[in-house]
């Protein structure tokens, strides 16, 4: 009862497990599913944790109140008035890192308004997003910025022409095939400032596209797309990054609320709303 209501000042549900050595299945699940660096990560960061085993001390109570019909056993309770528990969700039967992390994070996101404990975290993260958005606004502007300026001066003469007044001896005795050689210089660097102004993306209107994901861990990427990629150039550069604990997920967009699935995969970044910009959470299921 005083880790739940260390729980409740923290704002946060408590993740309790119930080990029984009796069953080959609970020592699996110990080592590759609740010691995996995904599910270690997202249970420091959201919940408080107790484990005990099954057959002994205050466990005896949790197991008379859960009635585990298998093992491994997992719950995730809060306290209630009358120092009392409410049971949130009970997990039974082994699962994976990326299944109890998405059965984890949907039990956060459906029980915590209602418990009052994901209330603090939601104006939390209203904030954080606010931030984040203020800041992309200013990279943004930045950028836009530089963009005008190296446009400026790739358009504007390498050299200032000097004019330099002409002597009457001089303009007598000037001969017109110098003068159609000193031209064709120019008529090259017309051409060749053509050719760059084709290659040069933003010319073409292509338009820089900034993918800000975040990962269940709290870890935060960001990455540079073209407003004409595809949903799945997404998916592709998150499978490059090679993070362990990784499996089905989908991207998430909160503000609006948008679910980026296999669906979209051949959805512009444009037409899906990501731009000029976006903040992504990646999901697992």
């Amino acid at each position: 009862m005083e880790a739940l209501k260390l729980a409740e000042q923290d704002k946060k549900f408590m993740f309790v497990y119930l080990h029984s050595p009796e069953h080959p299945l609970t020592h699996m699940f110990c080592s590759e599913t609740l010691c995996s660096e995904l599910v270690m990560q997202f249970l420091d960061v959201n919940f408080v944790c107790r484990g005990a085993l099954a057959d002994r001390g205050e466990a005896l109570q949790m197991v008379a109140t859960l009635r585990p019909s298998s093992f491994p056993s997992c719950a995730v309770i809060a306290h209630a008035p009358g120092d009392s528990i409410t049971v949130l969700q009970q997990i039974e039967g082994p699962v994976s890192p990326a299944e109890l992390v998405a059965i984890l994070h949907r039990t956060i996101e459906e029980q915590g308004v209602a418990f009052g404990s994901a209330q603090p975290k939601h104006k939390e993260n209203i904030r954080a997003d606010r931030q984040l958005r203020e800041e992309q606004d200013a990279e943004y502007l930045v950028a836009l910025q530089m963009d005008k300026e190296k446009k400026r001066l790739k358009n504007s003469p390498s050299k200032e022409r000097v004019h330099v007044p002409e002597s009457p001896n001089t303009r007598n005795h000037e001969n017109p095939r110098n003068n159609s050689i000193s031209k064709q210089p120019n008529k090259v660097n017309e051409c060749t400032a053509r050719k760059e102004n084709q290659s040069n993306p933003i010319s073409k209107g292509f338009q820089q596209e900034v993918i800000f994901i975040r990962f269940p861990n709290g870890e935060r990427r960001e990455h540079s797309f073209q407003c004409t990629d595809k949903i799945q150039s997404i998916f592709t550069y998150i499978d490059s990054l090679g993070l362990q604990g990784i499996g089905n997920y989908r991207l998430i967009s909160i503000f609006p609320r948008r679910v980026y699935g296999v669906d979209q995969m051949r959805m512009t970044l444009k037409d899906a709303g990501l731009h000029p910009k976006a903040s992504l959470f990646l999901e697992p299921f």
